[in-house]
């Protein structure tokens, strides 16, 4: 695959891709002044020189009249002064002449000039030969006469000239009109695409920063950082790879630390535990109703203790091990009861009765974690109801996702906690009952296990008293148990 080739800076990588969409449109701007600079070079000099020649042509007319007066005038009068004059107009009509032969004339126009310029010499030669004879000159007027017929003809000729150099002209600015447009139709998507390809070049580092960032702030640390693009670039990924390494480092160290400390507390929580049940079973002898008191609030904190840690260590592992999903296909049904029979003392101690309303279906997912976040409901909807009230469960299909329903006849949660409950250790203000005091982390890992199933859990709002958890998980495969 070929390699990119990037600036050592992203300021430069963006100079770059601007650099590269309006390189079309410079380019296409430098030819489209070319072409309306030709355009109007060749305009001003077709009209310079249809100027040129209109204008020489009436003064050829106007020198033929003026030469035709003067050998008119002479043939009247015979003063040889009127000869001058005719020499005169004569000179001037030769030098308007050459004149006109340096013009870019037709070939037509070129023949028509030759022809009048022979003509008038023909007459000029005759005339001074005739040694002023009236006859001579009476004719030579006449073919003067002609000569400025000629000459109009002439001019007839310039002024079509000047037509086929206006209808050149718009002819001209067709093609230029259609050139910029076919050019623009042709540069457009170029510069398009230079766009793009410039918005990829520059998107691409970015997308593989947001992507290391999003890894890490989803605790997911077994992937390296690896950024392409400018050096500056390349070296922020290699800061967010180190500091992935320092946060894995760390997630390593606070699971050791967990199980160091929750080995550490388990010993002698054990052995008190065990002293506890046996000054309750009276084996060293028999306790006043106050021993039994302080017995009753050792056992209680004892548990509660316990309670705790283990609460401490499922969290670290719904943290720690979100990613780590072992999918396997189970009856969601079958699954809830078994869970639902851990809680039997619990529920029996407060008369709660369940009404497990589910088909029979199974479901693709961590089998374990499912449990877990089935147990933590079922804890929370025990703490918090009352004393002969029952819990509902529901477990249906809706679409390709599992829906999980689980409701209670308690307090419910207030407005003010709704936004929080689902946060480690806070515990709401619901008053409860039960023995011992939760930890506050039961909904919490709740919302891991969820979140790593990528799903969502929600708290329902439908006016019936008691708190409603539903939660939505997209399961990979549902179908209907046998």
């Amino acid at each position: 695959m070929m390699q990119l080739y990037y600036p050592r800076s992203f300021l430069k990588l963006i100079l770059a891709g601007f650099s590269l969409a309006v390189l079309p449109l410079i380019f296409a701007l430098i030819n489209n002044a070319y072409s309306m600079h030709q355009l109007a070079t060749h305009s001003q000099r077709a009209v310079y020189q249809a100027v040129q020649t209109t204008q020489n042509t009436r003064f050829l007319i106007e020198q033929i009249t003026s030469m035709e007066r003067s050998i008119r005038q002479f043939a009247i009068i015979g003063d040889p002064s009127l000869l001058q004059g005719y020499e005169l107009a004569h000179d001037r009509f030769r030098d308007t002449a050459r004149k006109m032969s340096t013009l870019p004339l037709d070939a037509k126009q070129k023949l028509a000039m030759e022809a009048l310029q022979d003509r008038e010499s023909a007459l000029f030669d005759r005339i001074g030969r005739s040694g002023g004879r009236p006859d001579v000159i009476n004719l030579a007027a006449a073919d003067l006469a002609g000569l400025s017929d000629g000459a109009r003809g002439l001019d007839e000729q310039g002024n079509s000239l000047v037509d086929r150099e206006v209808d050149t002209m718009q002819r001209m600015v067709g093609e230029v009109q259609r050139f910029i447009f076919w050019q623009l139709l042709a540069l457009v998507p170029i510069a398009l695409l230079l766009v793009i390809g410039a918005t990829m070049l520059i998107s691409k580092p970015i997308a593989q920063l947001e992507s290391a960032i999003q890894r890490l702030g989803e605790g997911r640390f077994d992937a390296r950082v690896s950024v392409s693009g400018p050096a500056d670039l390349k070296s922020l990924g290699q800061q967010l790879d180190w500091l992935r390494l320092r946060l894995l480092d760390l997630e390593e160290q606070k699971s050791r630390f967990l199980r160091h400390v929750s080995h550490e507390l388990k010993t002698p929580l054990t052995a008190l535990r065990e002293g506890v049940e046996l000054l309750s079973d009276e084996v060293t002898g028999k306790m006043t109703a106050g021993q039994f008191e302080i017995t009753r609030i050792l056992r209680q904190n004892t548990l509660r203790l316990q309670k705790l840690i283990e609460d401490l260590l499922s969290y670290h592992s719904a943290q720690f091990q979100t990613s780590a999903l072992t999918f396997s296909q189970f009856n969601l049904k079958g699954l809830t009861a078994q869970v639902a029979q851990q809680h039997s003392l619990a529920m029996r101690a407060k008369n709660l009765s369940l009404n497990l309303a589910a088909s029979e279906f199974k479901i693709e997912a961590d089998e374990k974690k499912i449990a877990a976040i089935v147990d933590n409901l079922l804890s929370n909807a025990i703490k918090f109801s009352p004393a002969g009230g029952t819990i509902r469960v529901q477990l249906r299909r809706r679409g390709s996702d599992v829906v999980i329903d689980v409701m209670d006849e308690g307090p419910g949660i207030l407005p003010e906690d709704r936004g929080r409950v689902f946060e480690p250790f806070y515990q709401g203000g619901s008053e409860y009952t039960g023995p011992v005091k939760g930890t506050g982390l039961g909904l919490a890992i709740v919302r891991e296990y969820v979140g790593a199933h990528q799903g969502s859990v929600e708290i329902i709002v439908d006016g019936n008293p008691g708190a409603h958890l539903r939660v939505i998980l997209p399961s990979r495969q549902v179908e209907i148990a046998a």
